[in-house]
C-alpha cells in the first residue's frame, strides 16, 4: 500500500480552502521585499525581537516592537487598516507568532513572515542596522527566485 495515499487527498475544494487561508495567515520573503520596494502603503513590519538584536540587523522598513511589550496601551498607536507582518530570527523562533497572536488578540490584521530573519537574508534581501527603520535602498540587486 502506498505511504503517500494510506490517507486520501483532500477533494480539490478543500485543497482550496486550506491553502486560500494557509496564504492569509503568512507571507514570504520574496513577496515582502517587492512590496516593499514598492512602497505599498497597507504593509508594516514588525521586527517582534528585542532592541540588541533590531539594532544587530533587521528588514530595510522594519520597526522594532518586541512581542514582549504589545498590549492595548503599546499598540494604541498602530493603524488598524494596516496589515502587520511580523517577523523574528527564523524558524527556530517563534517570537513573530507571539507577536501576530497578540496583534490579533487587540483586532489587528496580520501575517507572519515565512522564515523570519534567517529566509530574508538567505534569499539576499537587503538588511540596515541601528536603531532607526531605515529606508529601502533604491537600487538593489535583482536576486531570481525559482518559485
Amino acid at each position: 500500500m502506498s505511504s503517500v495515499l494510506r490517507i486520501p487527498a483532500a477533494t480539490p475544494q478543500q485543497s482550496l480552502d486550506y491553502l486560500q487561508a494557509k496564504l492569509a495567515f503568512y507571507t514570504d520573503a520574496w513577496d515582502l521585499a517587492e512590496d516593499l520596494e514598492r512602497q505599498i502603503p497597507d504593509i508594516v513590519v514588525i521586527d517582534a525581537r528585542a532592541p540588541e538584536a533590531y539594532r544587530a540587523g533587521h528588514i530595510c522598513g522594519a520597526i522594532n516592537f518586541p512581542h514582549r511589550e504589545m498590549d492595548a496601551t503599546t499598540t494604541a498607536r498602530l493603524d488598524r487598516s494596516k496589515v502587520y507582518v511580523t517577523y523574528c530570527d527564523g524558524i527556530g523562533c517563534n517570537g513573530s507568532t507571539k507577536a501576530a497572536w497578540k496583534l490579533a488578540s487587540l483586532g489587528f490584521q496580520v501575517k507572519e513572515l515565512i522564515g523570519g530573519l534567517d529566509f530574508w537574508k538567505r534569499d539576499g534581501h537587503p538588511l540596515t542596522w541601528g536603531d532607526a527603520p531605515g529606508e529601502w535602498p533604491v537600487a538593489t540587486p535583482k536576486a531570481f527566485c525559482g518559485c
